[in-house]
Parts: structure tokens; sequence; C-alpha cells
């Protein structure tokens, strides 16, 4: 039963976690892309808030549950589908953390021009750019994470 229950709380979070990962990101996307200064405002602080809310917390339950039931389930740690799950959370780790302080300062930087009724900085636009590109390698991480989980396959 102590398995079950801390398998659940390990999916559930890795929904929240890339659940809320992918709806930031659509919403941020696509306020962007209307290049609406009011609306970019709005959503990149709410952005901010759900990567604080859900992201940092389910970012530090996946890797204790993930690790408990290693311990439950008396896998070797050092089974490949762990090792290559590893490695690549922390690339995804990687990528998030830049993209929060990046987001923080899009945020930011947004507001003002609303607030001011202007256009957004080039810096603003810059940043979204990396932001993109640092978004596609922890989404595809995290797809190729979910898999080995499922399919413990080496």
């Amino acid at each position: 039963m102590e398995y079950v229950v801390v398998k659940w709380l390990h999916i559930l979070s890795s929904t929240f976690l890339f659940g809320t990962g992918i709806g930031s990101a659509w919403y941020m996307l696509f306020a962007n892309v209307s290049r609406d200064v009011r609306a970019i405002a709005v959503v990149a602080k709410y952005v901010v808030v759900a990567d604080w809310l859900f992201t940092a917390t389910t970012a530090i339950l996946q890797p204790a549950t993930g690790f408990y039931m290693i311990h439950l389930a008396g896998y070797p740690l050092h089974s490949k589908w762990i090792m290559w799950s590893l490695a690549l959370y922390v690339i995804a780790g990687a990528c998030w953390l830049p993209v929060v302080w990046l987001q923080i300062r899009m945020r930011d930087m947004a507001a003002e021009a609303a607030r001011a009724g202007g256009e957004l900085p080039p810096l603003y636009w810059r940043y979204f750019r990396i932001w993109v590109t640092l978004g596609v390698p922890a989404f595809l991480a995290f797809v190729v994470i979910f898999w080995l989980m499922v399919a413990k396959p080496m």
C-alpha cells in the first residue's frame, strides 16, 4: 500500500509539473504572439506565480517520491532507465532555472510597458527568444522521462 500511495503522489506531482509547464508555455507563447502588451503583462505575472506554486514544489517532490519508490521497489539505482531519467531531469532543471529568471524579468518589463502605455523593449524580445530556446529541450526531456518511467526499457 505504501508503494501505491508514493506512486500516486509521484504521478500526481508529475502531472502538475508537466501540465503547469505546458500550460504556462502555451499562454505565454500566444500572449507574446499577440503583441498585446497588457495581455503579455497579465499572463507573465501569472506564469511566474504558477512556476513558484506548482513547478517549484513539484520539482522537489518528484525526486523525493522517485527515490523513495526506487528504494521500496528494490530497483538498482544504477539501472540505465533511472540514470537516463535523472540525467534528463537535471537537464530540464538546468533549463528551467534560467527560464524562471527570464520570466521574472519579462514580467517586470511587460508590467512597466503596460503601465507606461508603451512598447516592450528589444531586450524583452531577446529574453523571449531565449525562453523559447530553453523550453524546447526541457519539454523534450520530460517527454522522454515519461516514456522511461512507463517503459523502464533498460
